[in-house]
C-alpha cells in the first residue's frame, strides 16, 4: 500500500517530462536538393572531378532553449567520376574513363544556431550505402588504367558497399527556407575491396586506398 503514492508521484513527474519536452521540441519535415561535384582522394589513379546532384528528405527537430538543432534524414545521390586510362595496352594517348556512383545515405546531423532560424553550422555521421563504380559509357570497359600495365577499366569497379561519411557545412535563410553548403570525406577506404580481387597491379602500387570527397551545395525547404 505504501508504494502506491510512490509510484503515483513517479508517474506525475515522467508525465510533466514528457509533456514538458513535447511542448520545447517540435519537428519539422524538410525536403533538398543540390548539385555535387564528387572525387575520391587517391595515389592509385590519377582522377577527375565530376559532377551529380543530391536530394534529401530529413526530420529537424527544434530545441528553442538549446545552442542546437538536430536533425535525421536519407540523402539519394548520383555522383560522377574520371579515372585516367588508355584505350590499349600500348596507346601513349590518356582518356578519361567516366564512371558513376549510386548513394544512399543516412546523416545524423547537428546544427550549432549561430543566428537562431537564420545561420547554423551542420556537422556530423553520414553512413553511405553505395554501388559499384558503372560505366557512363560501355565501350570502355576494356580501356586500361594508367600507373598499371595490365590493369583493365572494368576490374576496379568492385569497391567497398558500405562506407562512413564525416559531413560538415552551414545552412543560411529564413525559417522555412534555407540555402546549404555540405561537404562529405569519407572516413573509410572505398577501395579496400580492391585488394580482395587479386589484380593484376604490375607497375603500380598493389595496396589500394581512396577517400571520397563530396561538395554539394543545394536549398532546403521545411513544410
Amino acid at each position: 500500500m505504501k508504494r502506491q503514492p510512490i509510484l503515483l508521484v513517479v508517474f506525475f513527474i515522467c508525465f510533466v517530462i514528457v509533456i514538458n519536452a513535447q511542448i520545447r521540441i517540435y519537428n519539422q519535415l524538410g525536403i533538398s536538393g543540390g548539385i555535387s561535384q564528387f572525387d575520391i582522394h587517391t595515389n592509385n589513379f590519377i582522377t577527375k572531378k565530376g559532377h551529380g546532384f543530391m536530394g534529401s528528405l530529413s526530420t529537424m527537430a527544434h530545441m528553442p532553449h538549446k545552442f542546437y538543432n538536430v536533425s535525421f534524414g536519407m540523402q539519394l545521390s548520383e555522383n560522377a567520376l574520371d579515372i585516367s586510362g588508355r584505350s590499349s595496352i600500348n596507346s601513349t594517348e590518356e582518356t578519361f574513363i567516366a564512371y558513376k556512383l549510386l548513394t544512399v545515405q543516412l546523416a545524423l546531423l547537428g546544427h550549432i544556431k549561430v543566428i537562431p532560424n537564420h545561420v547554423t553550422i551542420d556537422l556530423g555521421p553520414v553512413l553511405q550505402y553505395n554501388s559499384n563504380l558503372e560505366f557512363k559509357n560501355k565501350d570502355q570497359e576494356g580501356y586500361f588504367i594508367n600507373n598499371y600495365i595490365n590493369l583493365i577499366a572494368e576490374q576496379i569497379t568492385k569497391i567497398s558497399r558500405f562506407n562512413i561519411n564525416g559531413s560538415i557545412g552551414a545552412s543560411v535563410g529564413i525559417k522555412r527556407l534555407k540555402l546549404r553548403a555540405q561537404y562529405l570525406y569519407g572516413v573509410t577506404n572505398i577501395f579496400k575491396t580492391l585488394e580482395k580481387e587479386n589484380l593484376d597491379t604490375t607497375g603500380g602500387n598493389s595496396k589500394f586506398k581512396g577517400h571520397q570527397s563530396t561538395l554539394v551545395l543545394g536549398a532546403i525547404v521545411f513544410l
